[in-house]
């Protein structure tokens, strides 16, 4: 499956701005899709996960409660809204699906897409 994140920009603490990652190839829909991002000089962190019905959620600490993950099966996209963007949500944004949630978390077993980049100023 070919992955391709998009959404990305400049913007204000505070702003919201929403990432879509399309898919190709194999059945997204039969596949788990998450966020995940990497900020400068550290390593890349999980963000959010969905299962591939949408019925499950997860999210990472930093962002529960400000950001939602979605994703429309029909169209072979997935969505990461983020809003009240912070600071420290500046960071190149990846999204990746693959056939488990749980190694998925862990950033393995996956397909990923090239990264868009988010930077957040005050």
């Amino acid at each position: 499956v070919q992955l391709q994140a998009s959404g990305g920009g400049l913007v204000q603490a505070g702003d919201s701005l929403r990432l879509s990652c399309a898919a190709s190839g194999r059945t997204f829909s039969s596949l788990a899709m998450g966020w995940f991002r990497q900020a400068p000089g550290k390593e890349r962190e999980f963000v959010a996960l969905i299962g591939w019905s949408a019925g499950s959620t997860f999210y990472a600490d930093s962002v529960k409660g400000r950001f939602t993950i979605s994703r429309d099966n029909a169209k072979n996209t997935g969505y990461l809204q983020m809003n009240s963007l912070k600071l420290e949500d500046t960071a190149v944004y990846y999204c990746a699906a693959g056939p488990s949630i749980t190694t998925l978390k862990l950033g393995r077993n996956a397909y990923w897409g090239q990264g868009t980049l988010v930077t957040v100023s005050s």
